[in-house]
Order: C-alpha cells, then structure tokens, then sequence
C-alpha cells in the first residue's frame, strides 16, 4: 500500500524523536492507520485528530439540559405504549419560560427537549400524525411545546436541540420501510420550522410497534437529512459527532480519551471523506473502560474525535413523578457530578423534567440555584492568579504563563517526545511561586483540544519543607479536568508536571481553588 502524505510526515517527526505542535497545525478529525505504520506513527497520528468546529462549539458548552415531557408525564410512567388517549395530555400552567430562564441562571448553555417519545405522540402538530398536541384539550388542539421551547431559548440566548425517538409504539407504519419516510418527514419538520438546531439526540431504543414488527432505523439517511438542513448541528447518542459515556450515572471515566478508533470503517471512504462529512458513527462497544490507550489505537484501522456526553436525570426517573419530589439530587450531588462529568472530559447533560402543570417542580428549581451558587463560590476565585511561573521556553515561542492568564485562547506547548513510553521520561514541569500561602482541594486544568487531546501523565506537587510533595496525579486532561484532593493542602510553592504526553500538549488554563 502506497503510504499517504500523512504517513510520509509522521516517518519523517518520528525518526527524529520529536512530534512538534507548530508542524500540526492544520488538524483532522479523522486519521487512517497504515498497517505499515509504526507506534510511533499511530502515537503521532492520534495526537493530531481534533475536534470539528461542530464539536469544539458543542464541547465549551459544558453545560446541557435534557427536559423529558409528553404523555409519560400524565401518565405517572417512564415508557408509554402509545394507545393512551390524546386527551390525556393537559397541562394547566404550561410556562417554557421558567423552565429556560431556571436552566439560564443555573449556568446552563443548551436545552434539549423530548419532541416525541418512544410512545409516538408528538409535542407539535405533526402534519404526519393524528397522534399529538393539536388533538389534545391544552390550548383547544392550537398549542406547540416544541415553538414555546424553542422560543424561550431564544429569548434567553440559549442554544436550543431535539430528541425525536425512532421507537415508535402507536405509528402503524413501524416495523416497515415506509416509517423511515415517516421518520424523516417528522424530522424535515423539526429542522426546518424551529430556526437554528444545535443538537439533534438520538437513542438506539427498539421495540415492538403496534404491529409486533422492529424497525430497521435507515440512520445514515438520518444524519444525512441533518447535515443537509442543520450542518451545524451536533448529532449526539447513536450518532457520529459524539458518544453516550455508556451510563446514566453522570459518571465518566477516570480516563477519558476524545479519540478513539473507528474500526468497521473502510479507509478509503476516510481517506476521501474526513469525519466531518462523513454519515458513520464509530462501532464496537463504547462502554469499555479503556476506549482509546496506546494500546487500543495500534490495532485499529482509523482514529476519529468522538467525545463522551455524560448523561443522569436530576430525580431517580427521567419524567416526573410527584413521589420522587424528595428524591431530587442536592447541589452537593449535582457539583459530585459536574466533576465525574464535565471535570473528566465529557459534556453533561442533566435531565430536568417539568410537572403535570407544565412547569419545574420546586425542589428541582431549589437544587439548580443551589448548584449555580455553590459553583460560583468554588470557582470564581483562581487562587493561581497573580502567581510567578517558572517554566522552560515551549514551542512557538509559547510561555507558561498562559495557563493562568484567564483565556482558554492561549496554551503553553512545552516540548515533549513522542517516543516517550513510561511515565517518569521526559517530565516538564512548570513551577508557580504564590504570593502567599493558599489552601486548596481543587485542580483544574485544561488543554486547548483544537490542537489535540495529547497529555497521558500528570501530577501536581507542592513544595513542604523544602521537598515535593505529590498531592494530585491524573491521566488524560482533554477539555477539562478536576481533581478533589482528599483533603485541602496549604502551599506557596506549587509544582504541575506532565509526565507522558503524545508529543507536545497545549495547555490552555490551570486553577487551584477551594471547596470546603
């Protein structure tokens, strides 16, 4: 096989030892591997896949809401059958605006709303269905959910996304060829009547329809249909532009790689058509714990950006319940979550389910606004501002003192080797002397993925007594990391040192802040 100019380069970076940032500029999110490649070459290849800029805006939102409502919610059920009566659904206060004005001052960027559910009714009226909103008494059969949704986001200047389940239980049509026309004249009507999408969700939920068939989901015709009308739309679940983590805990992985093989794809369908256009979403079990290692990536046959969305419901089910009002999770549980979530390089998307009255319950409107206050408290203070840096000059003339200038725009790019295999080779460190002692229990940190997820080793460490101190150790960084130390150190002298990176990390932003 005639090696690609890609394959030529990587060669070239890995016979010298070195794989420098500023030779990758121009980044892909997708990559073949050569079988003729060496670890080397697959190590260098994978530190140069990035993000799409679909993905990169979708990343920095940190912050989503799931908002699970329909016929489930009248019902007091989680799964609907989809023979309930359109009557049934008939909220008294319906008020879309506090949901996003809540979801808005919780610090929350994105909604994402239940369109239709696997029971088939849809919260618009569906040219294509009788089974909806404008048969139902709420409004005299006039009313959408989905228009006040999207409108209250753009009120609030938050993005605004669709779920729209392929299950469909009450759809006669269901089980046959003629419900992915079906399918997609529904979705036609969501990307095109609601202004801009930004997420599009899917789940692979399939059961029986109403005539004990299953479906066969024609998902490439799916996605194509959202590239065409919302090309800027991040395609989420089962989907190709980011994953389900593989829980509903709200719990990443403690090592959490962005890129990650794609091993059914044929590498010459990548080879013409990048990621970025391509209608395939990665395949294999992507509930492993190891998803993307060093010793993962040498076996596959293509490596793409595929992050992790990290989801969990605020209450123990995903619709409301008015016997789970006291099960709601406190700000304490909410801020766990945010560091297993956002704080291990995923996205979190938090289901908050609005009441038969069509609103947020109080005590999920109380936990939100606690959750909003304790994050304030913890991490409006970078106690690393201010501080002196003393590190060795990176590459492209970069300075360490980026990671603490407040602007994620920046990165350090200290020099390191790809041929670095174990930890302890190769160490860089960057030292901060403080103005003063600081007592601490949070690490943040951040690497600028538009020019990879590279970083593989880290510790932090602090000078007690005139020694190191190893205080906080970690795996990959991605997007962002946190780390709560067992308990809070005091130090005037701190000390980060990647260990093993694949080649030269950008490292955009540091924090050391309190939470006690």
């Amino acid at each position: 096989m005639k090696k690609n100019t890609f394959g030529h380069r990587v060669l070239t970076l890995a016979a010298a030892g070195l794989f420098s940032l500023s030779g990758w500029a121009q980044g892909t999110n997708s990559v073949v591997i050569d079988p003729t490649d060496t670890p080397d070459e697959i190590t260098a290849k994978a530190a140069s896949v990035v993000p799409s800029p679909r993905q990169f805006a979708w990343q920095r939102q940190e912050l989503t809401a799931f908002i699970h409502f329909g016929m489930n919610t009248f019902t007091n059920r989680e799964w609907g059958e989809g023979t309930e009566s359109e009557k049934t659904f008939n909220p008294t206060g319906m008020d879309c605006d506090q949901w996003v004005k809540t979801l808005k001052e919780a610090g929350f960027k994105q909604v994402v709303f239940t369109c239709k559910h696997h029971d088939g009714f849809c919260l618009w009226p569906s040219a294509y269905t009788e089974y909806s909103v404008k048969n139902s008494p709420w409004m005299d059969g006039k009313g959408d959910v989905v228009k006040m949704v999207s409108d209250a986001c753009k009120k609030y200047d938050m993005h605004f996304g669709v779920y729209l389940s392929p299950w469909d239980r009450n759809n006669a049509a269901y089980g046959t060829p003629a419900y992915n026309d079906y399918f997609c004249n529904q979705l036609t009507e969501l990307l095109t009547n609601y202004g801009k999408i930004y997420e599009v969700w899917f789940d692979g939920a399939c059961g029986e329809g109403p005539n004990g068939k299953k479906q066969v989901y024609d998902f490439p015709r799916y996605y194509k249909l959202i590239r065409d009308l919302q090309p800027d739309a991040v395609i989420s679940g089962m989907a190709p532009d980011c994953r389900w983590v593989g829980t509903e805990t709200g719990v990443g992985r403690e090592t959490e790689w962005s890129v990650v093989p794609n091993s059914n794809m044929d590498p010459a369908l990548v080879a013409a058509h990048s990621q970025q256009a391509d209608i395939a979403p990665p395949t294999g079990d992507m509930t492993d714990e190891d998803l993307g290692s060093r010793d993962v990536i040498q076996k596959a046959k293509m490596l793409v950006w595929y992050p992790a969305e990290t989801d969990v419901s605020i209450r123990p089910g995903w619709f409301y319940h008015k016997d789970q009002d006291a099960k709601v999770k406190t700000p304490e549980k909410l801020m766990d979550i945010y560091f297993t979530s956002v704080g291990r390089n995923g996205v979190l998307l938090l289901n908050v389910p609005p009441a038969t009255d069509g609103r947020f319950a109080d005590a999920d409107v109380a936990s939100l606004k606690g959750f909003h206050a304790l994050w304030e408290k913890i991490f409006s203070n970078n106690l690393l501002s201010g501080a002196k840096v003393k590190a060795a000059k990176g590459e492209d003339k970069t300075t360490a003192a980026a990671i603490i200038d407040g602007n994620y725009d920046t990165s350090y790019c200290p020099k390191m080797s790809i041929s670095v295999q174990e930890a302890g080779k190769g160490e860089v460190p960057v030292t901060f002397t403080l103005k003063q002692p600081v007592r601490f229990n949070v690490l943040s940190l951040q690497e600028d993925i538009r020019k990879g997820q590279r970083v593989e080793d880290f510790v932090l460490q602090v000078k007690q007594d005139g020694k190191w101190k190893e205080v906080a150790k970690g795996t990959t960084i991605g997007y962002k990391r946190l780390i709560k130390l067992s308990e809070p150190v005091t130090a005037q002298d701190v000390r980060l040192v990647v260990r093993q990176s694949r080649g030269t990390p950008a490292l955009a932003e540091m924090g050391l802040y309190s939470w006690e």
